[in-house]
């Protein structure tokens, strides 16, 4: 696999805005970059401080061996880590380090993944259906299509894709997968807008991206994985650490709005004029909701349209 491969990282100007007062009055700072992909992110930041040591997590053994190659100049400032991110704190461990300065996370599916027909994350494609980020280990799309039950495809495809149809769409899957004819990407992808009504298929893009979403979601185990990733993440941090998390659906978005709210409120019961001792909290966040792209970077990157970043910041210990 050639490592020219390349990507555009999203909103790298504002991520280092955010995580840099973290980094730069350190001696040696640590930054966790918890889904390097390409290592895009990675190397501004290596570049920017010329102290600064990167590690880097992906469960993408192809990914991690580009971004090694990306990275090669900096490679006595380089960790590289194959494992999905939610292990953060054997990440440290294996580092040999306590705690971590600045943690960046980068969601979803990689411009990589996408561009690379033969995984099966792409509708626009025929290819077989993968779509595993990590293709040494767990469940192919496949394996889920054939075998789950109609409420199991349904409730995947509601809560994951968000998908109305999602009932009809089941239904579908499973008369394709009796007859033979559910073998590929455009096989899915066609039995999709065949089970969606006309009118709903005008608006909102292909009517099959919900539902790749949603398949995607349940092969990789994104969200069971994130809800366990934040709160290791913010663990991580060293106090005055800062930790950005960059979304782009709903569901990832809700989980790492939850986290940082839960970990932002103060333990003293309300209506008591003053803080309790030892009840402020421990971390808080730098904006006050979610921030997007601004105009100029979803024209150039379109990828960055659908992005909301959070940020917080560990106060105490």
């Amino acid at each position: 696999m050639s490592a020219k491969i390349s990507h555009t990282p999203v909103a790298v100007e504002r991520c280092m805005d955010l995580l840099s007062p973290a980094l730069i009055n350190k001696s040696k700072p640590y930054l966790i970059d918890a889904t390097l992909g390409l290592g895009g992110h990675a190397k501004v930041f290596l570049e920017r401080f010329a102290n600064l040591h990167l590690i880097g997590l992906d469960r993408d053994a192809s990914a991690i061996q580009i971004a090694k190659s990306n990275l090669a100049p900096y490679q006595m400032r380089t960790t590289f880590i194959n494992t999905t991110f939610d292990q953060i704190q054997s990440s440290l461990n294996t580092a040999g380090i306590d705690s971590a300065d600045g943690i960046l996370f980068d969601l979803g599916v990689s411009s990589m993944q996408l561009d690379q027909s033969e995984r099966g994350f792409s509708y626009s494609y025929e290819a077989p259906l993968d779509m595993r980020m990590d293709q040494s280990a767990g469940r192919t799309a496949a394996e889920v299509l054939n075998t789950y039950n109609h409420g199991q495809l349904a409730k995947i495809l509601q809560n994951y894709g968000e998908e109305k149809f999602a009932s009809k769409i089941a239904e579908n899957i499973i008369k394709a997968r009796v007859n033979g004819s559910l073998n590929t990407t455009t096989d899915l992808a066609a039995i999709v807008k065949d089970s969606i009504p006309a009118p709903a298929r005008r608006t909102g893009g292909n009517p099959a991206k919900r539902t790749f979403q949603a398949i995607r979601i349940e092969v990789n185990q994104e969200l069971t994985i994130l809800e366990r990733a934040i709160p290791a993440a913010l663990s991580a941090l060293s106090v005055g650490g800062r930790l950005v998390v960059m979304s782009y659906q709903s569901l990832e978005d809700r989980i790492v709005k939850g986290c940082f709210a839960n970990v932002t409120k103060s333990s003293t019961p309300l209506g008591l004029p003053v803080e309790l001792p030892n009840s402020a909290a421990t971390y808080k966040l730098l904006l006050s909701s979610s921030q997007g792209a601004d105009a100029d970077e979803q024209l150039s990157n379109p990828r960055s349209q659908s992005m909301r970043l959070r940020a917080i910041e560990r106060v105490a210990a």
